[in-house]
């Protein structure tokens, strides 16, 4: 199972937002982008763009692999509809990124850590696929020792915004999907031009 663990602070920097939402802000003491200072940045290409498009898609749903990415594009290309609202609807569907949303995680990567090392339960069962699809009506909880992890607390107390598509239970730290989540329902760190990741994957499988 692929996990990422390269430089967090740097991609970071390199989009100006802390995508990861990490408790401490990776631009507070290096708020510019990695590299040299003051030189100046060359005109991106169309194809530059679609591909940093990617990258920021990939870094909000934990870093995932280019060809996890292209598998998901697959199958949205594969059933009726808009393929950059499929992608992204099969995305925010993902159970590490499910967990994140309900605050159980404070970080996308502690979410992945957490499913991988079974802590968390799908309708009472344990699940450790990161990718697991959660579909409506299935019940997310964390197992009970988990539940005290100052990190976890720290983020289920938090103001952090949980979107419509799921319910989040105060103090039984677990939530439900409702429903399948609206492209205009899914919550992103920073602004990213789907359609241009869509036409960059479709050259590309």
């Amino acid at each position: 199972m692929v996990r990422y663990t390269g430089p967090k602070n740097r991609i970071a920097r390199r989009f100006g937002i802390n995508i990861f939402g990490r408790l401490r802000n990776p631009l507070l003491h290096k708020p510019n982008p990695p590299g040299m200072h003051g030189a100046r940045r060359r005109k991106k290409s169309d194809y530059g763009i679609q591909m940093e498009e990617k990258q920021k898609l990939r870094a909000v749903y934990g870093m995932l692999t280019h060809k996890q990415l292209l598998g998901y594009y697959k199958h949205a290309i594969s059933k009726p509809g808009n393929p950059a609202h499929l992608l992204m609807q099969s995305l925010e569907c993902r159970l590490d990124n499910v967990v994140y949303k309900l605050k159980l995680a404070a970080t996308i990567f502690q979410s992945q850590q957490l499913v991988s090392h079974g802590h968390v339960r799908v309708d009472g069962k344990k699940v450790d696929i990161r990718s697991f699809r959660v579909k409506p009506g299935m019940e997310i909880s964390l197992k009970e020792k988990t539940q005290n992890i100052a990190s976890v607390k720290q983020s289920y107390e938090s103001n952090r915004d949980v979107p419509e598509y799921l319910s989040f239970e105060e103090g039984k730290f677990k939530g439900t999907m409702l429903s399948l989540p609206d492209f205009d329902q899914i919550i992103l760190p920073l602004p990213i031009n789907v359609p241009l990741v869509c036409e960059f994957l479709a050259h590309t499988h």
